[in-house]
């Protein structure tokens, strides 16, 4: 059986030396020793000024739209994780969609302005797959109209752009370091901002709202996270570069083997690198993408429609809105297993089967 993802785990004697040192401190969360070391070594690695380990990537989007105050309505792709919807739903604001770009995925900057009212507050737009999104022509139209911009850098750890972090860009970032993520914290997230002022209104958020003992300096929430979370996320930290080595040899044999098959798969930004987060291939039409999911399935090689169907027509909670290209994406896209432990011999047989199923 070959499963569309595995996380990756370190040794357990690895593991085992931290956890030794949690028991003898007995410190378990509240921001002990090693999750504040694990921010120091996560800055440095991304190249980041600032940086908040917290809960989960949904946690961090959550905090990033309370931080900035957002009211109103914040214009987001249908082409998205829900938490990305949900989130702007939960803190109280209505999400405006705005249908993605057939090439890269992402919201399509050119199509951000019709949907611009005076409600308007924010752009969230998602790094689709850790694909940046357009944030010059999002920045400009931010400027033009005094929004707001967050990142729902979810899949996006270790991108860069023009020679700077994607974290860089926008008034926050997020980050999710969960368990199906290239490097994860078992559970876990990163919130990102280049501004001091609001760094420190988020690290107050995080921790309930305290400011001392018996004091309180924002409305706050429990977004931290613990020390058994931290000492994992400390030990992949040091496998990092071997684990994007191993995604990138996969990623390569896949683009080798499958150039006869009649998929595409999303065009990276120009100025950017792949992390290798994830492999999608998108078919001609979803009848083919079904063909070749259950042939695999069949075979006990399983993958994944991510993301289907588009959050503007299944959310209970909004109303049903169709937007052509993300409904055609939607329908078509299909991620391939991807993680650092497929052998080649099994990117190999799945590339056999998906040329097989092309040819009958």
């Amino acid at each position: 059986m070959i499963p569309v993802t595995k996380p990756f785990l370190p040794p357990s004697e690895e593991y085992q030396k931290y956890l030794t040192g949690i028991w003898q401190r007995q410190w378990l969360t509240n921001m002990g020793p090693l999750a504040n070391d694990l921010e120091i070594k996560l800055k440095e690695y991304l190249g980041l000024s600032h940086l908040l380990f917290v809960t989960n990537g949904t946690v961090a989007l959550q905090m990033a739209i309370k931080a900035l105050d957002l009211k109103g309505e914040i214009i987001t792709t249908p082409f998205s994780f829900v938490a990305t919807t949900s989130s702007i739903v939960w803190e109280g604001c209505k999400p405006v969609f705005v249908d993605i770009d057939e090439n890269s995925l992402n919201i399509d900057a050119s199509k951000i302005e019709d949907s611009i009212t005076e409600k308007t507050t924010a752009i969230l737009a998602t790094h689709v797959y850790g694909n940046p999104c357009d944030v010059v022509e999002i920045e400009k139209i931010a400027s033009k109209h005094n929004l707001k911009v967050i990142y729902d850098g979810a899949h996006a750890f270790g991108v860069r752009i023009n020679g700077k972090s994607i974290f860089e860009y926008g008034d926050i970032s997020i980050c999710s370091l969960h368990a199906t993520k290239l490097y994860h914290s078992i559970e876990g997230g990163l919130v990102i901002t280049k501004d001091a002022t609001i760094l420190k209104k988020l690290a107050y958020m995080r921790n309930f709202g305290f400011d001392g003992p018996e004091a309180f300096a924002e409305l706050g929430i429990n977004g931290k996270n613990s020390e058994f979370h931290a000492a994992m996320g400390l030990l992949n930290l040091e496998y990092i570069d071997k684990i994007l080595e191993k995604r990138k040899a996969i990623n390569d044999r896949f683009d080798d083997k499958l150039k006869n098959l009649n998929v595409r798969k999303p065009l990276w930004h120009d100025d950017s690198a792949n992390n290798y987060a994830y492999y999608p291939i998108i078919f001609e039409n979803e009848e083919s993408m079904l063909k070749a999911m259950n042939f695999l399935k069949s075979h006990e090689i399983f993958t994944r429609r991510y993301f289907y169907p588009s959050l503007a027509t299944t959310l209970p909670y909004l109303e049903k809105q169709y937007f052509p290209i993300t409904d055609d994406i939607a329908k078509c896209v299909m991620c391939l297993p991807f993680y650092p432990d497929l052998s080649i011999e099994e990117v190999d047989l799945i590339c056999r089967f998906l040329l097989r199923i092309q040819n009958n």
